[in-house]
């Protein structure tokens, strides 16, 4: 019922944890992943390589026990889905509480730059950002970059202010300049047919655990390119409301049985501190 969607497997990998791992202090058995991403389509060898390339980003942590491996988070994960966390959970997918402020950030670069370039322009496209032109990028409410900008070693190069539109201003018009809306709206609405039918759907345990895992991975993706844009000056019939309903009606109907199968098929220990 959900389509063919693909999704990375360390998209998949993020969410799980998110779920079954951040802020309990443990770390899970790989045997354990193996299964649960068996049953969401993800092959032993894909799941493997990414628990291992997770390690070399420092996204992942290995804690041995007898003869089994186990995984933990990093600080640099943990950051990651907490992040993730808030995004879903306590910012939502529509914006009613916009007091009217954007974040304007300007950058020039050498020419040269184009790797530099590419990156920040990736990095602010994830943060809400979009371009009004070439080198200035705007923002609904106060987006704090700083440190994305601080990272990418470009702070010399970015000026950042607040500011509010003039009165005369076609907020309307410019977004639909900026950001594309007619992408952003096709999102949250294929979101929402591939997972309305599991609304009223009665999934086994085991399947509703791997349902749980590509329906959190499927809207995280969906709202992490939504910059978020004022509902006041969307289009009436803007999807976005409706999706999440639909996020969120499917994630409350599959969790007592995601849970029961989590607890049957986890192998989860306590982190231990390092030596």
């Amino acid at each position: 019922m959900t389509g063919d969607e693909v999704l990375r497997p360390q998209s998949l990998m993020l969410s799980f944890l998110g779920d079954q791992v951040l802020g309990r202090d443990v770390c899970v058995y790989s045997g354990s992943v193996i299964d649960v991403f068996g049953r969401a389509g993800v092959g032993e060898q894909a799941t493997r390589s990414t628990l291992t390339r997770m390690v070399g980003r420092g996204l992942l942590r290995r804690q041995r026990e007898g003869r089994r491996m186990y995984f933990g988070l990093t600080g640099r994960s943990e950051a990651v889905l907490r992040d993730g966390e808030q995004r879903i959970w306590e910012e939502g997918a529509v914006n009613r509480q916009w007091d009217g402020t954007w974040t304007l950030l300007g950058f020039s670069l050498p020419e040269s730059w184009q790797r530099q370039r590419h990156d920040l322009r990736a990095r602010l496209t994830w943060s809400g950002f979009g371009p009004l032109y070439g080198g200035l990028w705007i923002a609904p409410g106060e987006t704090d970059v700083s440190g994305l900008v601080a990272e990418l070693g470009l702070s010399a190069h970015v000026k950042i202010f607040r500011a509010h539109a003039d009165a005369g201003m076609d907020i309307g018009a410019m977004i639909e300049e900026t950001w594309g809306l007619a992408e952003l709206a096709a999102r949250h609405e294929a979101f929402a047919v591939r997972w309305q039918p599991w609304e009223t759907a009665e999934p086994a345990a085991d399947e509703a655990l791997a349902l749980r895992l590509r329906l959190s991975t499927e809207w995280l993706q969906v709202v992490r390119r939504d910059p978020r844009l004022p509902v006041k000056h969307l289009p009436d019939d803007w999807p976005a409301a409706q999706a999440e309903r639909t996020f969120r009606t499917v994630y409350t109907l599959l969790t007592p049985l995601a849970q029961e199968a989590a607890d049957r098929l986890l192998d989860l220990v306590p982190v231990r501190p390092p030596l």
